[in-house]
């Protein structure tokens, strides 16, 4: 049975930090890029940035470039989003997803790494809220 289990959200203040996690089972997990979305009120769904399965590209939405950072320990089967500088617009729900596609090149990557439609699993997501 599949499971991506997140953790780690809660409360900040503006300017803060967390870092979330993810813990995954049920499937080989250091075969499978894995991706953080979330939601925010009133917003669709926003792809939040990914990582390759071996962990060597990362790829990061422009709204969080620079402040977020995403990790992962194939051993453990978790994927880390690491998040500094927090705003009261990163406010939402955040989800990991795994993605068993394979890619190449930057463009086609990152087009593929974003498209939540092309991810195979899913969590429950963990709230993540920023107070100004």
């Amino acid at each position: 049975q599949v499971q991506l289990a997140e953790s780690g959200g809660g409360l900040v203040q503006a300017g803060g930090s967390l870092t979330l996690s993810c813990v995954a089972s049920g499937f080989v997990f250091s075969t499978y890029a894995m991706g953080w979305f979330r939601d925010a009120p009133g917003k669709e769904r926003q792809f939040v940035g990914a990582i390759s399965w071996g962990g060597v590209t990362t790829y990061y939405a422009e709204s969080v470039k620079g402040r977020f950072t995403i990790s992962r320990d194939n051993v453990e089967n978790t994927v880390y989003l690491r998040m500094d500088s927090l705003k009261p617009d990163d406010t939402a729900v955040y989800y990991c997803a795994a993605q068993g596609d394979r890619c190449s090149g930057d463009s086609t990557c990152y087009a593929l790494r974003s498209s939540q439609d092309r991810y195979h699993y899913w969590g429950q997501g963990t709230q993540v809220t920023v107070s100004s």
